[in-house]
C-alpha cells in the first residue's frame, strides 16, 4: 500500500500577492509566492484552498516540474521557479528561500531544489504526495 506524504501550505493573502509557509511534518521547507487570491480566475490568480495530489509533469520548456492536477477549472499549475509572482507567475505556485514583499522572494532556484529533492525521494518510494493548502 503506499503511504501519503502530506505538504502543508499556510497563506497569507495580500493585494499584491499571496505569501505562504511550507511545511512537511512540521518543518519549514520553504516560503512560497503565488497571485492574490481573484476568485480562481485563471492565469491572474492563485489556486483555491483545498488538498491536491501532487504529479510528475514533463514540458518542453521547463522539463520535469511538480505538477498539481485537477484544480478546477484550471490547466498546467506547475510549483516552479519565480522570485515575482506578478511578473513571473500565471497561477502556479513558486518556492522561495525568503519572502521579500507581498507575492515576491528571493533565491527562488535553491527553494525548488530543497523541494524537488524532497517529494521526488517520496516518489522514489512509489508513495503519493498532496498538498493541502489552508
Amino acid at each position: 500500500m503506499k503511504n501519503k506524504h502530506i505538504l502543508k501550505l499556510q497563506r497569507k493573502y495580500g493585494a499584491e500577492g499571496t505569501n505562504g509557509k511550507l511545511t512537511y511534518q512540521g518543518d519549514l521547507i520553504c516560503y512560497t509566492i503565488e497571485l492574490p487570491d481573484r476568485n480562481n480566475l485563471p492565469r491572474i490568480s492563485c489556486i483555491p484552498i483545498g488538498q491536491y495530489k501532487l504529479e510528475k509533469k514533463r514540458y518542453p520548456k521547463q522539463g520535469e516540474q511538480i505538477g498539481i492536477p485537477h484544480v478546477l477549472g484550471r490547466e498546467a499549475i506547475l510549483i516552479h521557479a519565480a522570485n515575482d509572482a506578478q511578473k513571473e507567475l500565471l497561477g502556479c505556485i513558486a518556492p522561495v528561500t525568503t519572502l521579500t514583499g507581498e507575492g515576491t522572494g528571493r533565491d527562488s532556484g535553491k527553494a525548488l531544489a530543497k523541494l524537488k529533492a524532497l517529494v521526488y525521494s517520496l516518489w522514489d518510494m512509489g508513495d503519493e504526495v498532496y498538498l493541502v493548502i489552508k
